[in-house]
């Protein structure tokens, strides 16, 4: 039944470190590929464009970020009380 449960518990790590992950790479192609480089003088209606696809872009990044450390940090602490309840 342990055995079950620390499964469960590294599958919810793994699953915090993929999406994480994926979150970070839709936050690359948003601020890359949508928003790109700005015209020099673009209309209104373009600067409001870009500056929606770079916010979006922004969150997506700093949510997947955060989302991966602390998906890292899971891992690590559950890897760490793996072992020390073996060793006891």
């Amino acid at each position: 039944m342990a055995k079950k449960q620390r499964n469960i518990v590294y599958s919810l790590g793994n699953a915090a470190l993929l999406a994480g992950l994926i979150l970070l790479i839709m936050g690359v192609y948003y601020e890359v590929i949508k928003a790109g480089i700005p015209y020099q003088d673009p209309p209104l209606e373009l600067q409001i464009q870009y500056a929606i696809n770079l916010g979006v872009g922004d969150e997506l990044c700093k949510i997947g970020f955060f989302t991966f450390i602390i998906g890292l940090a899971f891992r690590l602490v559950c890897r760490l009380a793996a072992r020390k309840l073996e060793g006891d």
